[in-house]
């Protein structure tokens, strides 16, 4: 018993050694019947081959795999990107490798695949398998556009999505626009805002060029703005709206645009609602200054660089054209002292609802001005402006919003007097504020604050009682040159009479 326990042990093991070196040695033979294979036969052969017989491979395989590159040619593959953004948004805590990044112009850091790492996407109850693959090229000439010094770089990436072959349509057809959506909503949301305005140097050269920006960090939300409660509700459901409803403004032929025009006097709140409407949307901000443009041209020059996505405001409208002359005198030469605009209001309205109005998606148009009643009808009708906002004095309502937002209180003693006092007087939300920032200790705040919009109070009564007195003078002013017109023209009548009765006696 002993001799077949100790002699069985040995046997295995001989057995195992004689099965490992068959293995290697079947293993070396491929390794040299390959290297002899690759010296002697053309790449292209080798090449055929492997393909050969990976489509042999697949034939027998129920999975399917898209292979998705980084660029096109020398263009950008727009999946690509989506697909990276996307699956950023997808990694799993157990993914033990990452890459990590943050653009000069963003508030938050990217995370994406590392080279050949793998990640797992369920959609629609369908499980997705995802690959990053970096190959090396031989040549030296390979451009990325993303690089300056990408002539170093010989790295080639694209993404392998495999999945089964029963999927193929709901993939093209549901998966991959679906990936496109959520990479766009992603990017708007982590995105650091702009402010832009014109290059004035640079109008004439690249269109790109003619917009320069910095980051646009302005507070104001919603959730601030010291405004009524169903104006703010009105405006966020608006906007909502109409950001959803993309195939709508096609399927009835309309540029996919939204004008606002916002009026009332200064101090109401109307840069203040513009930035809490970027922030919403997070839409990037092209501030434009009409009167500084030559020519209708240049108008149309700005338009076309501008991004989608964005939001035109062009304040104090009323200032910046002669809206009551439908036609601007255009000369070849041009005084420096010459004031006359070439920016034409036909030319304006041809950029907010004409053709060129159709040069660019999902934009917003803001005016703003003072006063309302001084715009051409032309510019107010629906489909230029088409949402009219009142910017109104301070309401009781806005006030609890200021209170809230510089001191935070939501309730005071002295709450009902302020807010007697409020709609008694027109004061705007900008002096309410600048009030509220006074003095640190709350009670002398709004004591100070009550002062205050008394004393306007009786400003402003004793201002309509001036403008009252100086109407009346006036009005009695031309009365009595009417009465001395009737006067003088009895005494005329009695000159001419005598002279006729002279005549005749005569």
């Amino acid at each position: 018993m002993s001799f077949f326990s100790s002699s069985k042990p040995d046997s295995n093991l001989a057995t195992a050694k004689a099965v490992l070196s068959t293995a290697a040695s079947v293993a070396a033979t491929a390794m040299v019947i390959r290297s002899v294979a690759s010296e002697i036969l053309p790449p292209e052969f080798m090449s055929y081959v492997r393909d050969g017989l990976r489509s042999a491979l697949s034939r027998f395989s129920s999975e399917t795999t898209m292979v998705i590159e980084e660029f096109d040619g020398l263009v950008s593959n727009q999946i690509y990107e989506a697909a990276e953004t996307y699956l950023g948004s997808k990694i799993s805590p157990f993914t033990q490798r990452l890459k990590v990044t943050k653009p000069e112009t963003e508030d938050t850091f990217i995370l994406t695949m590392e080279r050949n790492e793998c990640l797992n996407d369920v959609f629609n109850g369908v499980k997705f398998n995802w690959v990053l693959v970096c190959r090396q090229v031989e040549t030296q000439l390979f451009h990325n556009p993303r690089h300056m010094n990408s002539t170093l770089k010989s790295e080639v990436r694209s993404l392998e999505l495999s999945f089964h072959k029963k999927h193929k349509d709901m993939v093209l057809n549901t998966y991959l626009p679906f990936i496109l959506r959520e990479a766009k909503s992603l990017k708007q949301e982590t995105k650091a805002l702009r402010i832009f305005t014109v290059d004035y140097h640079c109008m004439y050269g690249n269109p790109n060029d003619a917009w320069t920006g910095i980051n646009l960090d302005h507070p104001a939300t919603f959730d601030t703005l010291a405004m009524e409660r169903d104006v703010k509700d009105f405006v966020v459901r608006d906007l909502e709206t109409f950001v959803a409803r993309k195939e709508h403004y096609r399927k009835v032929g309309k540029a996919w645009k939204r004008g606002y025009l916002l009026y009332g006097p200064p101090g109401t709140g109307k840069s203040s609602l513009i930035a809490a409407m970027a922030n919403y949307l997070r839409f990037d901000v092209y501030d434009l200054e009409l009167t500084q443009l030559q020519s209708n041209s240049d108008l149309r020059r700005l338009l076309i660089a501008m991004a989608n996505r964005s939001i035109l405001v062009v304040e104090d409208i009323d200032c910046t054209i002669e809206f009551h002359e439908r036609r601007a005198e255009v000369t070849p030469f041009r005084s420096a002292n010459n004031n006359d605009r070439q920016v034409t209001l036909s030319g304006l309205l041809n950029f907010v609802d004409g053709l060129w109005s159709s040069c660019g998606d999902e934009r917003i148009i803001v005016f703003t001005t003072n006063h309302k009643e001084k715009l051409d009808s032309a510019l107010l009708r629906p489909g230029r402006m088409d949402v009219h906002i009142h910017m109104s004095f301070c309401t009781p309502c806005g006030f609890r919003q200021l209170s809230s937002n510089y001191l935070g209180l939501k309730e005071h003693d002295l709450f009902p007097q302020i807010e007697e006092e409020i709609q008694k007087t027109q004061v705007t939300p900008a002096e309410v504020a600048e009030q509220l920032l006074k003095s640190n200790d709350t009670e002398t705040c709004l004591k100070q604050l009550i002062d205050f919009l008394r004393e306007k109070k009786e400003t402003q009564e004793l201002e309509a009682k001036r403008k009252e007195q100086e109407a009346k003078d006036k009005e009695e002013q031309q009365k009595k040159e009417l009465d001395d017109g009737d006067k003088g023209e009895g005494v005329d009548n009695d000159e001419k009479k005598s002279t006729t009765d002279l005549n005749n006696t005569c």
